[in-house]
């Protein structure tokens, strides 16, 4: 194997300052001397790593725990905090109740058009609380699902929160996805309630949502109540959304309904008992066949592993303000919720377009503004986005005070090289981190990720996150190094999900089989996460993608990032896409999809070139059977590029579930691609 990436050592922490940090404060509070050691002692008993962890982050439970972890029924299904009561939500507000934590930001919002809003601890929590009184009072409670399709606003988190202080179970919904995908999600999670905004801002238009809501309610009669937020306003919009009488209630109704109830009774703004292993909430992976899967997750699981994240790889501090480029449908989402209020931090919150001017039009510096204005010291973001940032060069960003940066963190797909090093010494100045992580909405968070106590090179990962039994293994099973190889998990962590949900009509057994038969059969007891990676000689980890999308080229295993990487080393290319496809005599042929820089003119030079570039870099016998040049790539609402889709549009085969897609005419320019 080659890797596709610089191995020279980027970025290096100062030793004072590693002193500094949450992770070294942890490690030596267990009486360790290094993060080795740490990393050590943590896998050599897991339980005790998060028991010490819970610690970390000052948890509270109604009921303490009798045992932290029981895995006797085996590493595919253990205990967590067996016999714990707690409401996730005591910890996120309640407990900050009368300390400094009260008047500091929890939420700082911009909207596309420019307006700020500021929600202090104290103030997100009467309003979750209002809201609470007003969703009991209309009949809401313990066990209940309840979907989310709004814009990140901070009425989004308001109604996150709410849910799960009453006992519900909360069902994040893609505020992109159209009405067939809604209402597959609401009808699998058994949802009873909905609340949705009226339309949603990309680039100075209104774009309706409510009426994909009512299309996808039409096919879910068991929603019986939807509240509905006035987030574009009629006039935007042309005229108020059609409201169905006895179900569809407005935001300002589900309000007024739940201070009356406070004043009345404030027990109806209590935070409802639930066993710390009690559901939380049902988010939905896209899946690559079939229907969504839906993974269940708990008070005490997806909650404590994004806080732990954020607070020791990340070195997230109370004060800090995080800025992760999410929809709520993304487990990024809940994870900015989650995982700053824990830590006592402030999740800054915005609703457009990544490059949407205020007043209209484009401007490439709106980012960097955002992180200016709210003083964003955790920026993350997805590689697609720098690419699409680099052509607009250093000025947008030079024009924003960007000193309260301490690090960007990035996820969603894998760097090319180019891309990295224009973040890291263009936005970064070469003297801060880029914090790469991956994981998956099934973990809660990350496997891998950077840290600020390890050196980093161009588009690694230092190791895995600390409590977190990760290897390289080979197909089979054994340990590889320096080789491609497929990414496992040893050992349970706390934040893995608790299965898939079982849908209303289903059999229980067929879920579980589900369950067992994506992470489990692979490689016999260890978790197969369907990621390739590679740890190189110095002990630095690679994503290079899904390993579903391997390509074996006469015998020689390929990873789609080795091939993309060498060919948007040319200026010329924007990004690319690099798939296997049927060849008689090699098995599978390397094919590449190009999506050419502004400027760039096709022509059959230009594919020559390319060809040659790719061969160069990764060897003669990986010679592209064909390079075609597109307008856009499939990707998912997350920006992961869809290389199955990409495959089997062009060899004409089973598109399979689309309903993460993001733009369905780049499937159409896949299939006329010459």
């Amino acid at each position: 194997m080659s890797f596709p990436f610089d191995q020279s050592v980027a970025w290096r922490p100062d030793p004072a300052a590693v002193a500094d940090t949450n992770l070294a404060r942890f490690w030596r509070a267990q009486g360790l001397a290094s993060y080795a050691d740490l990393q050590a002692w943590a896998l050599a008993d897991v339980g005790r790593f998060w028991d010490a962890a819970i610690a970390d982050l000052g948890l509270q439970f109604e009921t303490p725990y009798a045992q932290v972890l029981d895995a006797s029924a085996g590493i595919e299904r253990p205990q967590w905090l067996v016999g714990g009561r707690m409401n996730i939500v005591h910890n996120l507000l309640d407990r900050y109740a009368g300390t400094p934590t009260a008047a500091r930001d929890a939420i700082r919002y911009e909207s596309e058009d420019g307006e700020t809003v500021t929600m202090t601890y104290a103030e997100l929590s009467d309003a979750v609380g209002v809201c609470a009184a007003g969703l009991r009072a209309y009949g809401l409670g313990a066990g209940h699902a309840v979907g989310l399709l709004m814009p990140m606003t901070p009425e989004l988190v308001v109604a996150f929160l709410a849910v799960c202080k009453i006992g519900g179970v909360v069902l994040p919904l893609f505020s992109g996805y159209g009405a067939d995908a809604v209402a597959q999600r609401l009808a699998d999670g058994g949802a009873v309630a909905l609340v949705v905004s009226d339309g949603l801002p990309r680039r100075g238009r209104a774009v309706p949502l409510k009426p994909v809501a009512d299309a996808a309610l039409a096919q879910v009669p068991g929603v019986t109540r939807v509240f509905v937020h006035n987030r574009m306003g009629p006039d935007a919009l042309g005229g108020a959304p059609p409201m169905t009488p006895g179900r569809d209630i407005p935001w300002s109704d589900l309000v007024a309904v739940g201070r009356r109830a406070v004043a009345t009774d404030p027990a109806s703004a209590r935070t409802e008992s639930t066993s710390a292993e009690a559901p939380v909430m049902l988010i939905y992976t896209s899946g690559t066949t079939g229907r969504p899967k839906g993974a269940v997750h708990t008070h005490g699981g997806f909650p404590v592993k994004a806080a732990q994240d954020l607070r020791l790889p990340m070195d997230v501090r109370p004060g800090d303000a995080v800025w992760w480029m999410s929809d709520m449908g993304w487990m990024m989402g809940p994870w900015l919720v989650f995982g700053t209020l824990l830590c006592g931090a402030t999740m800054v919150l915005y609703d457009g377009a990544p490059d949407a001017a205020v007043g209209g039009g484009t401007d490439p510096g709106r980012v960097w503004g955002v992180c200016a204005r709210h003083g964003v010291t955790l920026f993350g973001l997805s590689p697609s986005l720098v690419r699409s940032l680099m052509p607009h060069g250093a000025a947008p960003l030079r024009a924003h005070d960007l000193s309260a940066l301490r690090a960007i963190g990035s996820t969603g797909s894998p760097w090319d090289p180019e891309s990295w090093r224009w973040t890291f010494e263009t936005v970064l100045g070469s003297s801060r981190p880029i914090l790469n992580y991956s994981g998956g909405t099934e973990i809660s968070g990350g496997i891998v990720c950077g840290t600020f106590v390890e050196p980093v090179k161009p588009c690694g990962f230092p190791g895995p996150v600390v409590g977190m039994d990760a290897d390289v293994v080979a197909d089979d099973g054994q340990p590889v190094r320096e080789a491609v190889g497929e990414l496992i998990l040893r050992q349970p962590w706390i934040g893995m999900t608790r299965g898939f949900h079982t849908a209303p009509a289903d059999d229980p057994l067929e879920s579980e089989a589900r369950y067992r038969d994506a992470y489990w059969t692979r490689h016999a007891g260890v978790w197969t996460h369907g990621d390739f990676a590679a740890v190189d000689a110095d002990g630095q980890w690679f994503i290079l993608g899904r390993s579903d999308d391997t390509i074996k080229v006469a015998g020689k295993r390929l990873g789609p990032a080795e091939a993309e990487n060498a060919i948007v080393a040319d200026e010329r290319v924007a990004e690319a896409a690099a798939v296997g496809v049927p060849d008689d005599v090699k098995g599978e042929a390397l094919v590449l999809f190009a999506r050419l820089a502004s400027g760039a003119e096709e022509s059959e030079d230009l594919r020559a070139e390319l060809s040659a570039r790719v061969a160069g870099a990764l060897g003669k016998a990986l010679t592209p059977k064909a390079v075609y040049f597109v307008d856009a790539l499939p990707r998912t609402r997350n920006a992961k590029v869809m290389h199955r889709v990409i495959r089997a549009a062009h060899t004409g085969g089973d598109l399979g579930n689309l309903t993460a897609l993001e733009d369905p005419a780049a499937v159409e320019a896949i299939r006329a691609a010459r």
